[in-house]
């Protein structure tokens, strides 16, 4: 087990943890950020509301001809912003923006953390895209090692893409005003705690090509700048597409389990006289409560925290997010560090059906690893987990109520 990459991931982590929730600059700084994504996110809602019209009006909104809102829309209120904030992304890369940020963030995962070059700028790339950043180092995934190929499925399902970020702000900004500064403070977390709790999973046992060596991105550039817009905004329809397929696909068979898991245990329940909920929710709610514990979350508000945290696992965390915010609007959690910490735990990819499209997104682009790929998927999703996890334990480590304007909640 490589120490170097153990001992600096943590401290990278520390070191974040202290300028977000300790220095008062550090709060300065992601207020300012959440100020910004927030005004972005009113600049991507104008397109909306133009298509849409009273249907895309947010909660507590009203539109120039007086129209009010008619209440929380998925569809037609978060879906739009992730079609804005693709163009947007598409627009960085073509002015070369994000590729000099990505490769800022990798030059210091490979000079602190020794790991390889290709490693690092897939952990760089996932702090602001998706699973476009598997597409980054697609020269040297045919020739990784099956640690490396675990980092690159782990790096992706522990950390979330700026344009669904977007979406996540729309879902909990009303109950959570300082939603965003967190979730992106949430994501430089998670990368250095991906590579740590991938390496720990699954240690390096052979000799990556680019160990050491500092690659740059791979991307193919469009010819104009409206050709990057029509790409990105495409590209944002496909995601949306794939979004509302999953969830319709996995809450209908996660309904359909409820029944079959409700039914053996009333079965149970009536043989046994044991007491308690029987539904996948509930019971992944059951494991990940020791967790939640650990997590720093509050005795009295654990209970829901573990039913949010760990039924991201099989509905994946938009609908957690949305849990959570329902739960917060009805005055559910005591602790505004109880939101606070579950925010930075489900801030990630980390769920089955993620799994699958990481699987099937590496595998098309290098085919001939696929057995390999396969092979190290299960262990990839165990650490995702843990490294949202771990993120959360940062958060609840350093938060402290109505610290700042960035970390101040419901007071």
């Amino acid at each position: 087990m490589n120490w170097r990459v153990i001992g600096w991931g943590i401290a990278l982590q520390l070191l974040i943890g202290v300028f977000v929730f300790v220095l008062p600059v550090g709060a300065d700084v992601f207020g300012v950020v959440n100020d910004v994504v927030v005004q972005i996110l009113d600049s991507a809602s104008a397109g909306a509301k133009f298509v849409f019209g009273r249907l895309a009006l947010g909660p507590g909104q009203v539109n120039e001809d007086g129209e009010t809102s008619i209440g929380f829309m998925l569809a037609f209120q978060a879906f739009p912003t992730i079609i804005f904030f693709s163009a947007l992304i598409a627009i960085l890369y073509y002015f070369r923006i994000m590729p000099l940020v990505i490769r800022g963030f990798a030059y210091v995962f490979t000079r602190l953390m020794r790991i390889s070059g290709a490693e690092s700028l897939v952990a760089a790339s996932n702090i602001f895209v998706g699973i476009e950043s598997t597409l980054t180092v697609k020269p040297y995934l045919g020739r990784m090692t099956q640690s490396e190929l675990c980092t690159v499925l782990t790096a992706g399902m522990a950390t979330v893409a700026s344009n669904v970020l977007a979406l996540y702000v729309f879902s909990l900004q009303e109950q959570f005003p300082t939603i965003a500064g967190h979730l992106v403070s949430a994501s430089l977390l998670s990368a250095p705690a991906a590579v740590v709790m991938s390496k720990i999973i699954l240690p390096e046992s052979g000799e990556p090509v680019t160990l050491g060596v500092h690659v740059r991105p791979f991307y193919e550039r469009e010819n104009s700048l409206f050709e990057a817009v029509i790409t990105g905004a495409n590209a944002g329809v496909k995601m949306i597409v794939g979004i509302a397929a999953l969830l319709i696909a996995v809450l209908g068979l996660v309904s359909l389990l409820d029944l079959a898991v409700g039914g053996v245990g009333g079965w149970i329940s009536s043989v046994f006289g044991i007491e308690c909920q029987w539904s996948l929710k509930a019971i992944f709610g059951y494991i990940f409560y020791p967790v939640t514990l650990i997590l720093g979350v509050p005795i009295s508000d654990a209970p829901e925290v573990s039913r949010i945290i760990g039924e991201r696992v099989i509905v994946t965390e938009v609908v957690s997010y949305r849990d959570l915010a329902t739960v917060m609007k009805a005055g559910g959690l005591e602790y505004d560090r109880s939101a606070v910490v579950t925010t930075y735990a489900l801030c990630g990819f980390a769920h089955v059906a993620s799994m699958a499209i990481f699987v099937g997104g590496v595998c098309g682009l290098a085919p001939e690893r696929t057995r390999d790929v396969g092979r190290v998927a299960i262990r990839a999703l165990v650490a995702a987990t843990l490294a949202c996890l771990m993120t959360a334990c940062v958060a609840g480590a350093f938060y402290r109520s109505g610290g700042s304007i960035l970390l101040g909640f419901g007071s």
